[in-house]
C-alpha cells in the first residue's frame, strides 16, 4: 500500500464499510456502518485515554490542553468535591489566623492527592508543591479567612458561627484552588517546572501576605497569580487590567486631648471637639486642592467620637477613617499629610494629638498587575473561555494583601464572576447577604490550573 501514495482503496463488506489511506499506515474507520446506521468515530480509543493521558494521539499531534483541563474540572465527581469542600468550609468560617480546620480539610485533600505541603507557615498558612521541583516556578495563591459578619443567606449550608461569615468568597478561593491542584497533580507529566500553592491565612486583618513572604513562601518563585469572586460579573467570566488594579490602602485613628470642664466655663477648659471638627474639615482639602484631579485619591473620615455627656466638653475627641491611593508615592504623601494636619489644627486649638496608622495590622500597598502577567492571564482565559468570558476591568479603590506579592515579584490579580441574578447572587462582598453561583468552582479550577500550566510552558 505504501506504494500507491494519494490513493484509496475501498472493500465492501456486507454491512462495514472500511477506508483504507494509503500512506496512512493503519486502517482509518471513516465510517462505520453497522445495521443501517452510520456512525462517525475519530481515533480508536486507546489505554489511558479515560484518565486524561494523551497516548491516544496519532505520534507527532499535540494534545488540545484547553478540552483536556476543562474536561478535568468538569467531570462530575470532580464538580461534586469541588462544592462539597466549598460548603464545609462555609459551614464552619475561621476569622484571621485561626483558620485551624480550614487547614486541616486543606491537608487532608492534599494528603489525599499525595502532594507535598509545608505547614505552617503565617501561623496557619499551607504552601504546597507540584510538578518538577525544579525551575522555572510560579504561584498560586487563595486566602483563606472569613469576616466578623452574621451570615442573613438561608441555606443548608449557613455559616454555623454565629457572628462569622464567609462573606468574602475565601471559602470559595480556597475550594478552587484545591481543585487546580487536582487537575495539576493529574497533568503533572504536562509541568515544565513547579507549581506552588499558597494558602494564605489573613487577609482581611493581619496582613497574612507579607507574613508568608517573611517566611518563605516566595523562594525561587518567579511569578504569581491570584483570583477573586466578583459579583459585578456573570458567572465564570473572568476580568483584569494592566497596571494598577487595586488601590494602597491604609487607616488612622487620631486621638485629641485637651481639658475637660463644665460647658457653662468654655475659658477652663481647651475643647477638642473644635480641634477635632477643623481638622475634619482639614482632612477634605488634602483631595480637593493638593492633589492632582487626574491622580484618584480618597480620604474619608469614618467616625467621630467626642464624649458621651451634653454637659461637658470632653478631654478626648477621637476621629478616624481611611486613605487610598493608586501609587505608593500618592499613598505616602496621603499619610504625611494626614498626620500633618491633624497635630497642627490641634496645636492651633491648644490640644495635643496622636495618629495611630496600624502599619502592621492593616497598611496595604497599591496592586499592581504587570503587563506580562496580565497578558498571561487574558490570553489564557480567552484562549480556556472564549473572547465573550473575558472583560477588562477599571480600577477600584478597594484594596487587597495580594499587593504585597507584587511588590516583589511579578503578579497578576484577576476577577472571576459569581452574579446569578435567578439565584439571588447579587450582593457586593462584605455583604451579610454575600452568596456564590457554584458554578463558578469548576471553572475557577480549570482556570487557575490552566494559568500555571500554560505560564511553565511558555512563559517561564
Amino acid at each position: 500500500m505504501a506504494g500507491l501514495p494519494g490513493k484509496v482503496l475501498i472493500f465492501l463488506l456486507p454491512s462495514v464499510l472500511l477506508i483504507w489511506k494509503a500512506g496512512a499506515g493503519e486502517l482509518e474507520i471513516d465510517e462505520l456502518r453497522i445495521g443501517g446506521v452510520l456512525q462517525v468515530s475519530g481515533p480508536p480509543r486507546r489505554a489511558g485515554e479515560a484518565n486524561g493521558s494523551s497516548s491516544w494521539l496519532p505520534k507527532g499531534k499535540k494534545e488540545d490542553w484547553k478540552e483536556e483541563i476543562l474536561r478535568l474540572a468538569r467531570m462530575p465527581e470532580a464538580v461534586e468535591s469541588v462544592k462539597g469542600l466549598r460548603r464545609r468550609i462555609h459551614e464552619h468560617p475561621e476569622l484571621a489566623y485561626e483558620e485551624v480546620e480550614t487547614g486541616k480539610l486543606i491537608k487532608q485533600e492534599l494528603d489525599s492527592l499525595g502532594i507535598e505541603y509545608r505547614f505552617p507557615l503565617a501561623r496557619t498558612g499551607i504552601l504546597a508543591t507540584i510538578g518538577t521541583g525544579g525551575p522555572p516556578v510560579v504561584a498560586l495563591r487563595a486566602d483563606m479567612d472569613a469576616l466578623p459578619i452574621q451570615e442573613a443567606v438561608e441555606w443548608k449550608h449557613k455559616s454555623k458561627v454565629p457572628g462569622t461569615m464567609h462573606a468574602c468568597g475565601h471559602d470559595a478561593h480556597v475550594a478552587m484552588l484545591i481543585g487546580a491542584a487536582k487537575i495539576l497533580k493529574a497533568r503533572e507529566d504536562h509541568l515544565k517546572g513547579t507549581v506552588k500553592l499558597l494558602f494564605q491565612p489573613a487577609e482581611e486583618a493581619g496582613i497574612g501576605a507579607r507574613k508568608m513572604i517573611e517566611e518563605g513562601a516566595l523562594e525561587d518563585v518567579e511569578a504569581i497569580f491570584a483570583a477573586h469572586v466578583s459579583h459585578q460579573h456573570p458567572t465564570s467570566v473572568i476580568g483584569s487590567n494592566v497596571g494598577p488594579l487595586l488601590a494602597g490602602c491604609g487607616f488612622f485613628k487620631a486621638e485629641i486631648r485637651g481639658r475637660q470642664s463644665s460647658p457653662e466655663y468654655p475659658h477652663n477648659s481647651i475643647d477638642p471637639i473644635v480641634a477635632a471638627a477643623a481638622a475634619v474639615i482639614s482632612l477634605q482639602n488634602i483631595v480637593s486642592r493638593e492633589s492632582n484631579p487626574l491622580d484618584s485619591q480618597v480620604v474619608s473620615v469614618a467616625a467621630v467620637n467626642g464624649g458621651n455627656s451634653l454637659d461637658m466638653v470632653p478631654e478626648i475627641a477621637i476621629l478616624g477613617g481611611t486613605f487610598r491611593a493608586f501609587s505608593n508615592a500618592t499613598f505616602h504623601k496621603l499619610r504625611e499629610r494626614i498626620e500633618e494636619v491633624i497635630m497642627m489644627q490641634s496645636n492651633v486649638y491648644r490640644c495635643t494629638a496622636s495618629v495611630n496608622f496600624f502599619e502592621k495590622e492593616r497598611f496595604y500597598p497599591p496592586m499592581v498587575n504587570d503587563e506580562t502577567m496580565y497578558e498571561h492571564v487574558k490570553n489564557v482565559a480567552i484562549g480556556l473561555l472564549g473572547s465573550k468570558n473575558y472583560r477588562l476591568v477599571p480600577q477600584v479603590m478597594g484594596a487587597e494583601d495580594f499587593s504585597f506579592y507584587s511588590e516583589i515579584i511579578p503578579a497578576a490579580f484577576y476577577y472571576i464572576g459569581v452574579r446569578n441574578e435567578s439565584l439571588g447572587s447579587i450582593h457586593t462582598v462584605h455583604s451579610p447577604h454575600f452568596m456564590i453561583d457554584e458554578d463558578v468552582l469548576p471553572v475557577g479550577a480549570a482556570f487557575h490550573a490552566a494559568i500555571a500550566e500554560r505560564y511553565l510552558s511558555g512563559l517561564g
